[in-house]
């Protein structure tokens, strides 16, 4: 038999190569039996979903993502209100748990796979010309797809919302919903309760329950440390601290400076909005839910202008349910905007032009669109083998320590180690106010060709000029990011049939002061990787030129414009479609309390596609809806309290009557709440 072999090198070559797939496939077959045995290895079992549905709901929540999650877990504490959420998307599995294969999911039916419509000013290097744009159709949204990251955002963003007309949506109004939603698992941050809380009603143990008698009570997001990093994490940091900055909690005091990332992960797996709002209210009896659910429109009285329904498609057939009290859309900076103008709310001239029925002329719908947007093709390479490779996640005993042990590359949420915050010239540079992010990544596209195609939807004959001869080279690669872009993009609808998805025209870098900033921004990279730090480790900028921009000489201005409209990145935080402001501003949507206004105010809005300003991150989301959290009914009788004893969340609900004896500061304060109407929940 050996002789055979031997004599036979085709044949040994032919199976030593089935010998190889039989071996590789088995991360594969674990996968699968996983995904088909979740129910029974997931402790928490998913919310059931309700297949005869009541013909009227006191609430109906369109979009069971980030903000209708959040949304049907507040208004479901009441008892008295029977509320009912749509979701087109079906439920999140175990593989969705897997830090490390967010960006896998891309590709699968949990993504509405949009792709934008082509223009030249970016996503040059894309097919087509096209952006794609990952949005979540899932129960949990985009927080079942994106990559974790706990970021809230600079004091100064909150505070210019508000002088722009929002009253209560300054830093000091929106501090505390933020704590109540959280639950940070890392004990020396949680130590810090005036920008902290912990969940410490729950029955997780950990040390984060030494400091029981110092935090307040928590929600339930949440947030944790990776307990996977790569050997080039504490170096990030060293060349921080060599240039200057400072290591701080970006979610504390001030934010300028770097840190490690803080993720919402819980037990090393994804903490998506679905699992923490969600799941623990499955099994109230005044909670309903329906997946699969893709709503058409939402049902408007021309004359009354009231949201009284929602029509949606189901298992193949059109249903309706009715609205008693109010209509809430929470389904995306895309989809909202869409069904919007499919129930006749949008401006007048494009509704008549598909001859959808004008319900009300409102010219902001869909305007205002904003997203973040850096540079992908950042990388540095470096002598030692310290990168995180796609090859580290698929092979067995990465798979098996990820199951039993909940530890390995599976808990790294793809790469991303350190982010970072700076002024760029054109910023004040003494002010607490940075215009660039910096993500970090121990993971770069050289060493995941399987997804440059369908994450970031390059083309082939692109990646491979520019990294076919760097694949699985040890690298890392620096991603600036734009904070506050001054470019505007919008949606319309491509036809008045709901199925159609909607044209998206992102406009990125039409104004030149992002190109401005996020030319900067690649500079200052190049800067970081040029510290002794990283230069120990042979850290060097990979300077392949690009295609299209060989005729630039490198290092100019001139071919940093070219390549960033080449590689021009989506960080994934499309916004501002409906936009939030008072109601002399012509454009705007909803006012400060999410309100739109259809005379009888039975239309509400809550959704990070609200805001006014592109602010960061998707942790605004969530905070829109828990700011939304209702102590009063819909006649603004006060029906109950919320107070904190112990550091512990108590809620009361009363019969008669509420009376306030609180003090010459503190009474104030109480009706200030109450006449803003649903925007404070702790007093």
């Amino acid at each position: 038999m050996m002789a055979n072999l031997v004599a036979n090198p085709t044949t040994a070559i032919q199976m030593n190569t089935i010998a190889s797939k039989k071996i590789s496939i088995i991360p594969v077959l674990i996968s699968v039996l996983i995904y088909f045995n979740y129910y029974l290895i997931n402790p928490i079992n998913q919310p059931p979903v309700m297949k005869n549905l009541l013909k009227e709901y006191d609430f109906i929540v369109i979009g069971g993502g980030s903000a209708g999650s959040v949304v049907a877990n507040r208004l479901t504490e009441n008892s008295e209100w029977n509320v009912l959420l749509l979701e087109a998307g079906g439920h999140e599995n175990e593989i969705t748990d897997i830090p490390a294969f967010s960006i896998y999911l891309q590709n699968t039916k949990l993504n509405w796979q949009y792709k934008t419509q082509a223009q030249n000013t970016a996503c040059q290097a894309m097919k087509d010309n096209r952006c794609c744009w990952p949005r979540g159709k899932v129960l949990g949204g985009s927080s079942v797809l994106n990559t974790m990251l706990y970021i809230r955002g600079n004091r100064r963003d909150f505070d210019q919302w508000e002088s722009f007309g929002n009253p209560g949506w300054g830093y000091d109004d929106v501090l505390p919903y933020f704590k109540k939603s959280q639950d940070q698992r890392n004990p020396y941050l949680a130590r810090n309760t005036k920008y902290h809380s912990t969940d410490i009603t729950g029955d997780v143990k950990s040390t984060i329950q030494f400091y029981k008698k110092q935090v307040f009570a928590g929600g339930y997001l949440t947030v944790e440390d990776s307990s996977y990093k790569t050997s080039l994490a504490p170096v990030y940091l060293q060349a921080a601290k060599e240039l200057g900055y400072n290591i701080r909690d970006i979610n504390g005091e001030k934010q300028t400076g770097f840190a490690f990332f803080q993720y919402t992960m819980r037990r090393a797996t994804r903490c998506s909005t679905a699992k923490a709002f969600i799941r623990p209210i499955q099994f109230r009896k005044n909670f309903h839910l329906s997946l699969w659910s893709h709503v058409t429109r939402v049902l408007i009285d021309p004359s009354t202008k009231k949201a009284y329904g929602v029509e949606f498609i189901r298992n193949g057939r059109v249903e309706t349910v009715f609205a008693k009290k109010e209509v809430i859309l929470s389904a995306g900076a895309i989809n909202t905007p869409q069904l919007l103008m499919l129930s006749g709310i949008g401006a007048r001239d494009h509704l008549e032009e598909l001859g959808i029925p004008v319900i009300q002329d409102s010219p902001g719908v869909g305007q205002n669109l904003q997203d973040h947007i850096g540079f992908g093709g950042l990388v540095f390479l470096v002598d030692y083998n310290t990168s995180l490779k796609t090859s580290a996640f698929m092979n067995l005993k990465t798979i098996l320590e990820y199951i039993i042990n909940r530890k390995g590359p599976l808990t790294s949420s793809i790469g991303l180690e350190l982010v970072g915050f700076l002024s760029s010239k054109n910023a004040n540079q003494t002010d607490d106010w940075p215009d660039i992010e910096f993500m970090i990544t121990s993971a770069t596209i050289n060493n995941a060709p399987d997804i440059a195609e369908t994450a970031f939807c390059l083309t082939e004959d692109f990646y491979d000029e520019v990294y076919g001869d760097i694949i699985n080279h040890n690298s890392f690669n620096i991603i600036p990011m734009i904070l506050r872009p001054k470019s505007r993009g919008y949606i319309k609808l491509k036809s008045k049939n709901p199925l159609d998805y909607p044209l998206m025209y992102h406009n990125y870098l039409t104004n030149p002061d992002d190109m401005r900033v996020l030319r900067e921004g690649v500079k200052a990279a190049i800067a970081f990787a040029e510290t002794s730090s990283l230069r120990r480790l042979g850290a060097r900028f990979h300077s392949k030129p690009y295609p299209n921009c060989k005729h630039h000489p490198m290092f100019t201005d001139e071919y940093w414009e070219c390549v960033i409209r080449q590689f021009t990145m989506t960080i994934y935080h499309l916004s501002c479609t409906a936009k939030m402001g008072p109601r002399s501003d012509p454009m705007a949507v909803v006012d400060p309390s999410l309100k739109y206004d259809l005379q009888r105010k039975s239309l509400k809005i809550v959704e990070a596609f609200l805001r006014l300003v592109k602010k960061r991150k998707n942790l605004h989301i969530a905070l829109n809806a828990q700011v939304w959290k209702v102590l009063f009914n819909t006649d603004k009788e006060a029906t109950g309290m919320e107070f904190l004893s112990d550091g512990l969340k108590q809620t009361v609900r009363v019969r008669r009557e509420i009376i306030l004896s609180a003090g010459a500061i503190n009474l104030p304060q109480l009706l200030i709440c109450y006449l803003l109407n649903h925007l404070c929940s702790q007093a």
